[in-house]
């Protein structure tokens, strides 16, 4: 083939390299507008996992990469004043220079043709004789020239960021990856260093833009940001100076926005994009120069497999795979960074765990393959705030070691949780007449023996045509009382657990069908008349609900406050008000469904309104020492509906008004929703209102497994972890996640010891195949 690749980045030269490897008759030409030893920036991480792929894909320039790395296992986060030191981290560091050159020399070593301060204009290849390339590699950059070109058939999706960063050196050597943060009066602003050989350091220093403005940095040419940069973080340079190495064309204006570039396909024609002008990857997971190295592996080999179609429908189906799950990891860090203003509150502990977790591709358990010392400090830390507060026993300091985070208990007012668990409202539709049959007790019976600290019962409604179904459940007799009394009775009796009940109106998504038979669909008969704030239906071929009016609101408002009265009569521990998912609560809050133009319409403010007047008439009358949680929807997945910075707003207004926790769902407010679905993918809105609103939350959605609920409680995103399908499919999942955690103190009920010592025994024999 003959092969022009533009760009003599890492991602161009290494793919050039590798082609000539593969077949010397190749031709391959690589164009690169800079001289050979031009570089800007510094230096380049890669983590050991990379590494292997570059042993096998070229073994002499792996050992020449590896020789001139610098190695180090620890992270140090300085955060106020104290120092987090994690292990076990396995990243090595080369100068960017360096690793240029080593490609370059391999390169030409296997017969490549590169071509310095070449500059390829428009995508014109015929003044360089390259017209007739069988194919042309665009390596040429977050900027580059062929996918700008090419648009219509990429389609390209550029997300520019608004936090700030600049790229320095420092003569400081870091021993660890260090990573350093300065709260003061203007911000918050952190740096990220490493060291990638013998004399020199990266450090990349970052901000959100409003402390860059505040601090004046926006105003300062390069010369004036590396002065205000060593002032500002002078306790760890040591006398040591910042060095700028920038194009001339930055020098004026030397901070930079990050670009998250995606594009809907990799290659056209003979054209194929590769590196950063397919993809970018935040430089906080340190990931950019691996992916498009690997980018050039996976093209090379699939290029000298098959005929060049195949090959690059291949080679993107492969890559762009491997592409979104680091993307997806990246975005997770940046946005933790951008930030960093919502976390400097947590205590250092606190703060490093969640630094260290951000990505999610590290989790609790993870940490503690890496650093077993590190992880059982945090976790006696975490005990030990509970014991602070009040909500757990002290561990003592010569135990062998403290509980699990999801094992610590919690409390909420007078009620007291034996662990973080709880059991996820679902609805069951198989009431009748709303009352709660044997089915619901042995249902909710049985996930309280499974030793979940918490138990939520499905959306109760408080009236006949409040429900969503003729199966719901409801809480306007006295005989619904009295069946609901059965089941907290039992719960009380025969286990650990306290029981929570969520009162709800279903608002326009009232009078549908069983889910099984056809979700939000409506009944074939027997419909009852569905109101809401405004005439607006859920989906085409549902009710137009009937705007409510001021007798409407005021009748509703009286049926939460009689459902309240038999919650405390049914002898409930807990109350929570259903404000999501576009039942009749939520349906005020978000704008899609409320068109008013009254008090109750319009502003966020206003679009609150009903719902804060409904709580707060629930709160006057239920017991003062028991809690009241509110459940929201923090994003309506759709463009012009509620965002999760609402949200923070939403649970402030809810704070204020007397709630006790946030329940954060999201979505199925519109049938137009979008979500964007993954492992607790609903974790980051919790995350948001806890640290901003500084209210305890619940997070809920796509939490599966233990490790996961201990990573989420560790890092502050949340209070406590609500799982749904888990509990649907294994009654007893708390207490297996005891056992496979190897932790004793979470009761069991005494019928079911035999079953747990027998539990304990297989995994442990599983534990030592």
């Amino acid at each position: 083939m003959k092969v022009a690749v533009v760009g003599g980045g890492p991602a161009g030269l290494y793919f050039a390299l590798l082609m000539k490897k593969a077949d010397p008759r190749h031709h391959v030409v690589v164009l690169e507008r800079n001289a050979p030893d031009d570089t800007f920036g510094w230096g380049v991480v890669f983590s050991d996992q990379t590494l292997g792929n570059f042993a096998a894909a070229d073994e002499p320039t792996f050992r020449a990469i590896t020789e001139h790395f610098a190695r180090w296992d620890d992270i140090d986060i300085h955060v106020r004043g104290s120092v987090i030191t994690s292990g076990g981290h396995g990243f090595a560091g080369i100068e960017r220079k360096m690793l240029l050159a080593i490609l370059q020399r391999r390169a030409q070593e296997l017969g490549a043709e590169l071509r310095f301060r070449t500059e390829v204009r428009d995508g014109d290849l015929a003044p360089h004789g390259l017209a007739d390339a069988d194919l042309v590699v665009a390596a040429d950059g977050v900027n580059s020239a062929f996918r700008r070109l090419g648009a219509e058939r990429f389609q390209p999706t550029l997300d520019v960021r608004t936090a700030r960063y600049v790229w320095l050196g420092t003569t400081r050597r870091f021993d660890a990856f260090t990573f350093a943060f300065v709260a003061n009066a203007h911000g918050v602003f952190q740096a990220h260093a490493y060291r990638f050989d013998e004399r020199h350091s990266a450090f990349i220093v970052e901000c959100d833009e409003r402390s860059w403005r505040a601090a004046g940095f926006d105003r300062l040419d390069i010369d004036g940001a590396v002065a205000a940069a060593e002032t500002m973080f002078a306790p760890w340079l040591d006398g040591h100076p910042l060095i700028a190495n920038v194009p001339p064309h930055q020098r004026a204006e030397p901070w930079l926005r990050f670009t998250i570039v995606r594009n809907a396909r990799w290659y056209d024609g003979n054209v194929v994009l590769i590196g950063d002008a397919a993809h970018t990857a935040h430089f906080s997971i340190g990931s950019g120069t691996k992916l498009a190295m690997e980018d050039a592996i996976s093209l090379a080999r699939r290029l000298n497999e098959a005929r060049p179609d195949v090959a690059l429908a291949t080679y993107q189906d492969e890559r762009m795979t491997e592409a979104l799950r680091l993307q997806n990891a990246a975005r997770n860090s940046m946005t933790w960074f951008e930030n960093v203003r919502r976390y400097i509150h947590l205590e250092p502990e606190q703060f490093a765990y969640s630094l260290l977790t951000r990505s999610q591709r590290v989790s609790h358990e993870n940490l503690r393959l890496r650093d077993r010392p590190y992880l059982e400090g945090v976790e006696r830390w975490f005990a030990s705030k509970a014991a602070e507060s009040g909500r757990a026993v002290a561990v003592p300091a010569d135990a062998d070691r403290a509980p699990p985070p999801m094992f610590t208990p919690f409390r909420l007012r007078g009620l007291s949780l034996q662990n973080r668990v709880v059991v996820s409202p679902m609805d069951m539709y198989c009431a009748e007449d709303g009352t709660p049959n044997d089915f619901h007790l042995v249902h909710l019976g049985a996930r309280a023996l499974g030793g979940a600290g918490l138990v939520i019962t499905e959306m109760t409604c408080v009236s006949p045509e409040g429900r969503i179904t003729p199966g719901c459940t409801g809480m306007y007799a006295e005989v619904h009382a009295e069946a609901w009394r059965r089941i907290t009775r039992m719960v009380h009796q025969w286990s650990g657990a306290r029981i929570c009940l969520q009162l709800g109106h279903s608002g326009r998504k009232g009078s549908t069908k069983l889910m099984w038979i056809g979700m939000d669909e409506p009944l074939d008969e027997g419909n009852w008349p569905v109101m809401a704030p405004s005439p607006i239906p859920y989906k085409p071929g549902m009710q137009v609900p009937r705007e409510m009016t001021a007798d409407d609101l005021r009748r509703v408002c009286d049926e939460f406050v009689a459902a309240t009265r038999m919650a405390i009569a049914a002898e409930f521990d807990m109350l929570e008000l259903h404000c999501a998912h576009g039942y009749l609560l939520s349906s005020f809050i978000t704008p899609l469904s409320n068109s008013r133009t009254d008090a109750y319409g319009g502003s966020l403010e206003n679009r609150l309104r009903y719902p804060l007047e409904v709580f707060a008439a629930m709160r006057r009358i239920w017991p003062a020492d028991r809690p009241m949680s509110v459940r929201i929807s923090a994003h309506d997945w759709v463009d012009g509906g509620i965002t999760d910075a609402d949200a923070v707003e939403v649970a402030r207004a809810f704070k204020a008004a007397g709630a006790d926790i946030i329940h954060v769902s999201a979505g199925q407010t519109t049938d137009d929703a979008r979500p964007v679905y993954g492992r607790m993918f609903q974790t980051p809105f919790s995350d948001r209102i806890r640290n901003e609103a500084l209210v305890p939350t619940i997070a809920v959605g796509n939490i599966t497994e233990s490790d996961q609920v201990n990573s989420i409680l560790t890092a502050g995103r949340a209070d406590l972890c609500a799982l749904a399908r888990p509990h649907l499919s294994d009654p007893q999942w708390t207490l297996r996640a005891a056992a496979e955690q190897g932790f004793a103190g979470q009761p069991w009920p005494p019928q079911y010891l035999t079953g747990r010592d027998q539990l304990i025994r297989n995994l442990a024999r599983t534990r030592a195949q």
